[in-house]
């Protein structure tokens, strides 16, 4: 009638146990900067590492429409700098109706950003 007692801890339940390993090739520098920054807040790599992922958030890359809408914003920005200088050198009414579409187009494509993304 004596029970055995066993020492250790409780078994884990099956959502519990990690049963599945990652294997990471890293650079020097990659190491060493996973290390120190391990060491420095007093936890394992892995512990570290599992920290990492379960924090972070990755942002899906920028679709092709997106990126057409940033270069016509960036070619936007271009005009409108030449813009200002012809103002500069010529005197703001003239450069006044070309700045006044620019800016309308600008709104054009920011509106459509929005819609994108």
């Amino acid at each position: 009638m004596n029970t055995i007692k066993r020492g250790g801890r409780p078994a884990k339940k099956p959502g519990e146990k990690r049963r599945y390993t990652v294997s990471v090739k890293l650079d020097t520098r990659e190491y060493l900067s996973l290390k120190t920054k391990a060491n420095t807040t007093g936890i394992s790599r892995s512990e570290y590492i599992r920290q990492s992922i379960s924090g972070s958030v990755i942002r899906s890359r920028l679709t092709p429409e997106l990126n057409g809408h940033i270069r016509k914003l960036a070619g936007m920005g271009n005009n409108l700098n030449q813009i200002a200088r012809r103002a500069n050198a010529e005197g703001y009414t003239r450069a006044r109706g070309e700045y006044l579409h620019l800016a309308g187009m600008i709104d054009d494509v920011i509106e459509n950003i929005r819609n994108d993304g």
